[in-house]
């Protein structure tokens, strides 16, 4: 399994203060920096877009894992890429070839991401992924929670599709998302991901690198 990637979900954190923030959670040991990007049709709420990642790469140096939970992903490519998104992950329900979309993103000099619902059967990302090749993709997400808002129960009936994909791409990064803290790591663990966005879960806690070491150790364990 690869190396652990803990990614605090900034949709947590204090947005009058985004880079205060983002550089914190580098401090006590993020590996990446999620973004969540809701558009207000694909799901209901509004968040942010391309220029405040465009403001905020100006300010931290760290890896901007942007999560478009937007209903034409193929619309943004460019726009994220010259804010100086690093990676771009997409909903497959949203998009309209996610093969070539993949294939726009890596050119665009971001790495691709593919996501889906809880109520998206994992199979679909297979076809998609052989096709692109699992070397040429930056992760793909199984989301815990429905997508659309913070603080949700994690969902534990979604980790067999997790240890669909790690049995099928063993060096694949599977990125989970939705209610995970250090009371629910363990079953995503085990079941093979090692990318684990959390907000609440760390945010939330009273010592936030003690969580994110313990999300870390949770994965080690099981690597």
């Amino acid at each position: 399994m690869p190396k652990a990637i803990i990614a605090p979900s900034l949709l947590s954190g204090d947005w009058a203060f985004l880079a205060r923030d983002c550089n914190a959670m580098l401090d006590l040991g993020a590996d990446y920096l999620h973004m969540d990007i809701m558009d207000g049709h694909f799901v209901p709420n509004l968040t942010i877009g391309a220029p405040v990642i465009k403001s905020l790469r100006k300010h931290t140096k760290g890896f901007l894992d942007c999560h478009l939970m937007v209903s034409h992903p193929e619309q943004w490519v460019k726009d994220y890429a010259a804010a100086g998104a690093d990676g771009y992950t997409f909903h497959v329900e949203a998009a309209k070839d996610s093969v070539a979309l993949c294939r726009e993103i890596q050119s665009a000099g971001m790495r691709p991401g593919l996501a889906i619902k809880p109520g998206t059967p994992v199979d679909v990302l297979f076809p998609i992924i052989d096709a692109v090749g699992a070397a040429n993709l930056g992760l793909a997400l199984i989301m815990t929670v429905e997508p659309g808002f913070g603080g949700q129960s994690f969902m534990a009936n979604q980790m067999p599709k997790v240890r669909a994909l790690r049995e099928r791409y063993p060096d694949l990064d599977i990125q989970v998302d939705g209610g995970l803290a250090l009371d629910t790591i363990e079953a995503a663990a085990e079941a093979g991901a090692n990318a684990i966005v959390s907000g609440s879960g760390i945010f939330g806690h009273a010592d936030k690198k003690a969580a994110i070491e313990g999300l870390r150790a949770a994965v080690n364990k099981h690597n």
